[in-house]
């Protein structure tokens, strides 16, 4: 079924069809498995074909890159593939219409790929493949229909959800939606960020955050030299509970899991740690607070519930219209409304 589908990035180039949306996107990756994720299958749909390329198979990937970088495709749910090609490519494509937004606009509980194609098809798909180990070789039969299905109804999807949204008159919301998506995405990955500051850390005082900052550095130094997803040395719930436990002067006891030389490791990060001097302890991030007067709470509930009747109104989940944090800056004084919405959701809403 998938041995005529593969085909070499350059030879691609030449079938690929130019025009907004005439191309259909998906990769597949083994962050569940390496350090340092790669992408390791791009599959690519356009007219009626489907056709599979080989990032591993030793040939460049340049062409099939520099067309992207000029693109205006398909994808679903892209946030990450697009972290992925900023990651290994180092560009994003100017165009990406994301049919997971465009359903989220139209107001369908379940937007996922599956979901979707079943509702929309009736056909049931398999998620059988979906944290299989996509670096090893040869992929096997199952993962290769995998791969296939995941892109042969995404035009087919596109197009439905697109007559809908034009339908509808929410078209340039979705296309003023799907800008926003990659520049968050593109924003993020430029940031300068502080990744040891992991989920559960803001609980942590400084004297907890020295011991975390240290346990981190030490599980990704372990994750580099193993080849193996952080994880896998050390869950972030690890992490957290033993600074939590050094930071009070509780005994540590050291995990029964770890053994010889990482073991010896993890305590010399730890004594690290604890010789590091107070005026240098990582501090605690400052965060915004809105101001919370008498009338605060009350003016926010008057907020929300306009934006909730204007989303049941239009069928779709309030959050998508703006999240609650959007309003809790904007009636704390904190931010303008164009400063956390974008233009189309300030016009349902009324801001404009």
């Amino acid at each position: 079924m998938t041995n005529g589908m593969f085909s070499k990035a350059g030879d691609l180039i030449s079938s690929l069809p130019a025009g907004i949306g005439k191309v259909g996107l998906d990769l597949e990756a083994d962050s569940l498995y390496r350090y340092k994720e790669r992408i390791c299958l791009v599959q690519v749909c356009f007219a009626d074909e489907v056709k599979l390329v080989d990032p591993l198979a030793g040939e460049s990937m340049s062409g099939l890159v520099d067309w992207l970088s000029s693109a205006k495709i398909w994808m679903h749910g892209a946030d990450y593939d697009m972290s992925l090609m900023m990651g290994e490519w180092e560009m994003v494509p100017p165009l990406i219409l994301d049919t997971q937004i465009g359903a989220q606009l139209l107001g369908h509980e379940k937007f996922g790929y599956a979901s979707l194609v079943h509702e929309y098809f009736d056909v049931e798909l398999s998620k059988g493949s979906q944290k299989a180990d996509w670096g090893k070789r040869p992929l096997s039969d199952k993962m290769l229909e995998y791969a296939v299905n995941d892109v042969r109804f995404l035009l087919p999807l596109a197009g439905k959800i697109e007559a809908k949204l034009r339908e509808l008159g929410r078209y340039q919301w979705f296309l003023e939606s799907c800008e926003a998506a990659r520049q968050r995405v593109l924003s993020r990955l430029k940031e300068e960020r502080e990744s040891w500051r992991i989920g559960g850390s803001g609980k942590l005082k400084s004297d907890g955050l020295r011991y975390l900052k240290a346990i981190w550095e030490w599980r990704d130094r372990e994750a580099e030299e193993w080849n193996k997803p952080s994880y896998m040395v050390a869950t972030n719930k690890d992490l957290i509970a033993w600074s939590v436990s050094l930071a009070s002067g509780e005994r540590w006891v050291a995990p029964a899991k770890l053994r010889g030389d990482r073991m010896r490791r993890l305590r010399d990060a730890i004594e690290k740690a604890r010789g590091i001097p107070r005026e240098e302890w990582p501090e605690r991030p400052k965060r915004v607070r809105v101001n919370y007067d008498e009338t605060f709470e009350e003016r926010l509930k008057v907020e929300l519930a306009k934006r909730n009747e204007i989303a049941e109104e239009l069928g779709i989940d309030p959050s998508v219209i703006s999240p609650r944090a959007a309003f809790e800056q904007i009636v704390g004084g904190k931010a303008q409304p164009a400063e956390v919405m974008l233009k189309w959701q300030r016009e349902v809403l009324g801001f404009d």
